[in-house]
């Protein structure tokens, strides 16, 4: 017997991402042992790692590389945020009632009427209003998401159920929009206002939602990726993935950052830095999410100047100042961070509070970016700072002629200034790309391809939305396998002798393939410490 011993080789075209001369760029397979990469080479190195009990896997034609990180999901919130009838493909009002009704037809009982996903673009020039959804429901209560998961829409009997009334009052920058009669109109902005609807939904069972929880991670899996970056801890996120590890792996590794919510007081840093490192076989408590605005498409982002409609005006917190207290506490108890910024005055104080913190103590990484200034982009680069975005943002919610509602609120100028992941890697600054899944799909290789095209890649009749924006393929590729790890301070990500063996497996090389034809490739593996959780190739075997 072998002295080593190989419990799975993969023969194909091996891109290990290596960023160092101690590995090479490419390989002819790898072999694996123990949860671990053993061996890098070509056929005659690795056939005497190979006995009876090894699992031999011929794919010559398919790209091997490291796992794929999501750097930005939801998944506990996305056993909420995603109930009901998927609205996100409904381009007009009248398609979203189609959904809605087709759905009303499914309920029993007391069950609400519940949808998510809803683009405000199918709202047109017209005020944001539960008039469409009463008109549905009748008395039934309903409650949509929008598909940004910053705001949602209650029907007036969901308002009368929760006692939601126009005067109510936040911690932070949440509001309930209201007529000119002080009257609620069901649109709710931010997490707090969404709060006094979603307090009295009906709720699944614990069970139910561990089940739906591990669907959602293998979907994921499906996808490519082998691990996600979790920025939140939604209520009973431990408890649902220890009951998940009670009697099987998690599909995906996970990396949870619990929330800083604005208003907090800088007390609850203790309670955070409690937290981590909390852990179980595949996840861990690291780092901590904070937020400084909103979103553009629901007027709660913070610019430097009002939007087109006077919106978009502050911070989401109501003293920023407190938010820099809270960094600053953060950073000096060593705890990395990310920071959802998107509108340029955001991403502008978000950047100036990391450039004034002492160097080298903990990693700060800024998300979304949607709109920033060149000012904002030098004192980024000054500062330190990391970066991740989501490709996907840019490509379905924007359109290259501006009639989008996001393009509509910024105007020309500064949506000229959207989405600047290639600014950001010529900068030099570490990209970290995701989905922030559930407000786009968790899909690598959509994610990979519409990175390079700037549209849609399934829409070829799509123009390309700011093409000098664009990233190519390699870049795109470490978005999604070492700058994850980069962005927040560690090493990883790369396929090389003694790395944890997190591997994804494409029919296609996506280095050299067409952006277009890569967004349709197949992931034909994945393997997690070593081990198959996706395996579309057995059969061919």
């Amino acid at each position: 017997m072998n002295a080593a011993r190989a419990d799975i080789v993969i023969f194909g075209t091996v891109i290990t991402m290596a960023e160092d001369d101690r590995t090479p760029a490419e390989a002819e397979g790898i072999a694996i042992a123990d949860g671990r990469v053993l061996a890098l080479g070509d056929r005659e190195q690795l056939t005497p790692l190979v006995d009876a009990s090894s699992e031999v896997i011929e794919l010559s034609d398919a790209a091997i590389l490291p796992g794929f990180v999501d750097s930005h999901i939801h998944p506990v919130f996305g056993l909420s945020l995603t109930r009901g009838a998927d609205l996100s493909r409904c381009g007009t009002l009248s398609e979203v009632g189609a959904a809605l009704t087709a759905e009303l037809d499914r309920l029993t009982g007391d069950d609400w009427l519940l949808g998510w996903g809803l683009d405000p673009n199918v709202f047109g020039d017209e005020e944001v209003t539960n008039a469409f959804l009463d008109s549905v429901a009748g008395r039934r209560p309903a409650f949509v998401r929008l598909f940004d998961a910053h705001a949602a829409i209650a029907s007036s009997r969901a308002l009368e159920i929760a006692g939601v009334e126009g005067g109510a009052a936040f911690t932070d920058a949440s509001r309930v929009v209201t007529d000119e009669n002080g009257r609620p109109t069901g649109y709710l902005l931010e997490m707090q206002a969404l709060g006094l609807v979603e307090r009295v939904l009906p709720e699944l069972s614990f069970e139910e939602r561990a089940e739906l929880l591990y669907e959602i991670l293998l979907r994921m899996a499906r996808a490519g990726f082998t691990s996600g970056q979790v920025q939140d801890l939604a209520p009973g996120t431990i408890e649902l993935l220890e009951r998940i590890e009670g009697d099987r792996d998690l599909p995906i590794r996970l990396r949870l950052s619990p929330w800083f919510e604005p208003g907090t007081p800088v007390a609850e840093v203790e309670r955070l830095v409690a937290l981590q490192g909390t852990r179980g076989r595949r996840w861990v408590v690291e780092g901590v999410k904070l937020m400084i605005d909103g979103t553009v498409d629901n007027g709660t982002a913070w610019l430097h100047e009002p939007d087109c409609l006077g919106e978009s005006t502050a911070s989401l917190w109501l003293d920023p100042e407190h938010y820099r207290a809270a960094m600053t506490e953060l950073h000096r108890r060593g705890v990395p961070t990310t920071t959802h910024a998107i509108g340029d005055a955001g991403i502008d104080f978000v950047v100036r509070t990391i450039d004034g913190l002492p160097p080298g103590v903990a990693t700060h990484r800024v998300e979304h970016i949607e709109t920033m200034t060149d000012a904002s982009l030098e004192v980024f680069v000054r500062s330190r700072a990391t970066a991740s975005m989501q490709p996907t943002h840019c490509t379905l919610f924007t359109k290259a002629d501006g009639s989008d509602n996001w393009s509509r609120r910024l105007g020309e100028e500064r949506a000229a200034r959207g989405f600047r992941s290639r600014d950001l890697v010529r900068a030099g600054i570490p990209l970290a790309l995701g989905s922030d899944w559930p407000v786009a799909p968790s899909d690598a290789v959509a994610i990979l391809a519409d990175a390079q095209l700037r549209r849609p890649h399934d829409d070829a009749d799509a123009a390309a939305i700011h093409p000098e924006q664009a990233l190519d393929a390699m870049d795109a590729l470490r978005g999604l396998t070492t700058q994850p790890y980069r962005t927040i301070g560690s090493r990883g990500g790369m396929l090389e002798v003694g790395a944890v063996a997190d591997v994804t497996v494409l029919d296609r090389d996506p280095r050299t393939v067409d952006p277009v034809a890569l967004g349709s490739a197949e992931v034909l593996l994945t393997l997690v410490d070593g081990r198959p959780v996706v395996d579309r190739v057995s059969s061919l075997r």
